[in-house]
């Protein structure tokens, strides 16, 4: 004997309609994540790559960060002076315009960009005093050179070079950058691109006077939580603010 089918009543096929189609909306968002994440993570670099192909695989890699906690160390040697100096420390930044280095060594020196000016303390090179200078239109770009070269590479340098290279026990490549902006604050650049996550490793800079800056990122954590204090600075008591707005504008401070 055949069995009789009992219509639902609407409430219930309304209640499984609504489980089906959530379970279909959890499936596809499932799918259209992990798809996503497969192509925001950077491919590994071909073994002789081109100088396009290594800028793209440094872009893909910083194009969805946000915020960078890293470790360094520092050389920074003086063509002038014959004298070198070098530190460490971490580095933590917000895009586009959050910045704090704080030294390990030299213990106290720290540099601070607030999303409105940008505070540079050294005691440990001019002790009693912080200068204080406005930040521009460009945020942190004009003094954190990662940012500026992964942002818009061909835009502000001339670029050649490419060569492997496995100093930092990474496969990268070394890119040559030359500034086109004849008053930039350094006169050459080189950066170290990891081949298999697109990672600035390490740069170097020369400024007009000659002098390098050679830095080494010895860890880096992308999109971290960061408190919006980390970004917050106070001069310490006693300490003269050399203003640099007010400078400019023909007064002393």
């Amino acid at each position: 004997m055949r069995r009789r089918r009992h219509p639902r009543c609407p409430a219930a096929l309304a209640v499984s309609r609504l489980a089906v189609a959530g379970a279909l909306a959890t499936a596809f968002a499932t799918a259209l994540a992990s798809a996503l994440a497969s192509a925001l993570v950077p491919q590994r670099l071909d073994a002789q790559p081109s100088i396009d192909a290594i800028l793209q695989h440094a872009q893909a890699t910083y194009a969805h960060v946000t915020t960078t906690r890293a470790t360094f160390q520092q050389l920074i040697t003086s063509e002038m002076t014959g004298t070198s100096a070098a530190s460490h420390g971490e580095l933590v930044q917000q895009r586009p315009n959050l910045l704090a280095v704080t030294f390990v060594e030299p213990a106290g020196d720290r540099i601070v960009a607030d999303g409105s000016f940008l505070w540079v303390y050294v005691p440990s090179a001019t002790p009693g005093q912080v200068i204080k200078s406005p930040l521009g239109a460009n945020g942190t770009a004009a003094i954190d050179f990662v940012q500026q070269f992964v942002e818009a590479p061909r835009e502000h340098f001339t670029v050649s070079g490419g060569a492997a290279d496995t100093s930092l026990g990474h496969h990268a490549h070394v890119l040559s950058l030359v500034p086109k902006d004849g008053g930039s604050a350094i006169a050459s650049a080189k950066v170290w691109v990891d081949d298999d996550d697109g990672v600035v490793r390490q740069f170097e800079t020369v400024d007009g006077t000659g002098s390098t800056r050679h830095v080494r990122l010895t860890t880096v954590t992308f999109n971290v939580s960061v408190p919006r204090s980390t970004f917050a600075y106070t001069p310490p008591h006693g300490v003269k603010v050399i203003d640099r707005q007010t400078m400019s504008g023909g007064a002393g401070s």
